[in-house]
């Protein structure tokens, strides 16, 4: 099944995470099985020391789903599914997390200062299942085999 042909930002969306207030300070879980994530987490890496005019991502997956989370500071996430104008995201809370689907192009840019984000995924890595090139993501958002 080509993802890119049948996904759509539509489909993603901003997932308020478990928050837990203490008076010594918040702590937010994630833990497979449950009911705000769609899916069972098999990889976990964040970026950081990212300068303010650099940006990260410009790719899509085949396969795997992602939520991105800033732990620390702030960026944008923009997402693209070849078919409607691309959607800029805002992150900057690290109880909320951006699902992200299959087959949608991610580009992470305007960091702050100090910026951690963490990015949880559906698979582990496989260079395989990364479209790294724009022209080849939109062919394949219109149904072509490459």
């Amino acid at each position: 099944m080509n993802s890119h042909a049948i996904s759509s930002i539509d489909r993603c969306r901003i997932i308020e995470l478990d928050r837990n207030r203490h008076a010594n300070g918040s702590l937010t879980v994630f833990e497979n099985g449950a009911a705000y994530c769609p899916f069972d987490v098999r990889r976990v890496y964040y970026l950081y020391d990212v300068p303010a005019d650099a940006s990260r991502g410009g790719h899509s997956h085949y396969e795997a789903e992602g939520l991105i989370v800033a732990l620390s500071g702030s960026f944008d996430v923009v997402l693209d599914d070849g078919k409607q104008p691309p959607r800029r995201y805002s992150l900057n809370r690290p109880y909320r997390g951006l699902y992200i689907t299959a087959g949608i192009w991610r580009t992470l840019d305007n960091f702050s200062g100090g910026a951690v984000c963490m990015v949880l995924t559906s698979h582990r890595y496989s260079a395989a299942d990364y479209v790294r090139d724009y022209d080849t993501f939109k062919r394949l958002t219109h149904g072509d085999k490459i």
